[in-house]
């Protein structure tokens, strides 16, 4: 058998992004290349590969099993005929887009980015805001790292831990929870309270932990992001439930108060991800281990919060 080994970037593309056209993009060519190769693969395996189900396409079972076998092999193939290079930061030039909470992207942004200028002067970062839906990009290849509090579920995504930090109660300062010795659960569910949620959802993991000590607590608002919150708490008695690390340096800039919360609750995890094509990509690595120390440094030698 004669073996075209476009023939394997073609499924590669196929098995990713579910489309012709969107395979096509992908590798630069045209619509009707893409669907000659299809019909090439289909001929080559025997199996139809992608099924029209109404507007979209769905891959066949025998190409979801193949799936990760296939970009394992095309990785293997690429390291091999790829020529060997050393990664020269002084003479780089690429610009790579991320998608980091908001919280992140104020907390450890510049600490990265002036990093990366230090080392790579011919590197862009583009900080892109979150979206209030999943999106995929990092799978599409338009995002190059995404940093935020979840862990990805998609197996050809990649995910380090690299922060975590407890949660604190941020009140302003001379509220009524400020005035007491130590704040009880029971004050703080009977408090108004204000989240944070891309999405708007008023309900979250505390409302878990509370219910099962009896409690329920009055959110009244949310905001999108957790500077907007903190903006809502300085000019009332509403409180807002954050991570220590991300708003212990804008609290105290608004004059706002730390509270230890009174609830047990896992720490709030920041997780660093990206699409397995860019395992060994050597200018990538070395942005993903800037982007590990820079989101790690804030959380270091962080105690909790105290009056």
């Amino acid at each position: 058998m004669q073996l075209d080994l476009n023939l394997l970037a073609a499924l590669d593309a196929l098995l990713e992004e579910g489309s012709v056209a969107g395979a096509a993009e992908r590798l630069h060519v045209t619509a009707p290349a893409m669907s000659r190769s299809l019909g090439r693969i289909r001929r080559t395996t025997g199996d139809q590969i992608l099924v029209r189900t109404g507007r979209t396409m769905t891959p066949t079972p025998y190409a979801i099993a193949v799936r990760e076998q296939v970009h394992d092999l095309l990785r293997q193939v690429q390291g091999v005929l790829a020529p060997s290079r050393e990664l020269d930061l002084t003479t780089l030039e690429r610009t790579f887009t991320l998608r980091w909470h908001d919280a992140l992207v104020a907390l450890s942004g510049p600490s990265l980015l002036a990093a990366v200028r230090k080392q790579a002067p011919g590197v862009r970062l583009r900080f892109i805001a979150e979206s209030s839906i999943d999106t995929p990009e990092l799978r599409r290849g338009e995002v190059d790292l995404a940093a935020n509090a979840d862990r990805p579920t998609a197996p050809e995504i990649r995910a380090d831990r690299v922060a975590e930090s407890h949660h604190v109660v941020v009140v302003r300062r001379g509220h009524p929870l400020t005035r007491v010795k130590t704040v009880t659960a029971a004050q703080y569910a009977a408090a108004e309270h204000i989240t944070v949620s891309r999405r708007g959802r008023l309900g979250n993991a505390l409302d878990d932990a509370l219910q099962r000590l009896g409690l329920t607590r009055r959110v009244v608002a949310t905001a999108p992001t957790e500077g907007a919150a903190l903006e809502f708490v300085r000019g009332s008695d509403l409180l807002v439930t954050a991570p220590e690390s991300t708003t212990r340096s804008v609290a105290a800039d608004l004059g706002l108060v730390l509270l230890p919360l009174p609830v047990d609750l896992p720490p709030a995890l920041v997780f660093l991800s990206w699409h397995q094509r860019y395992d060994t990509d050597p200018a990538h690595v070395w942005l993903r281990d800037l982007a590990r120390t820079a989101l790690a440094g804030p959380t270091r030698g962080r105690s909790r919060a105290t009056r």
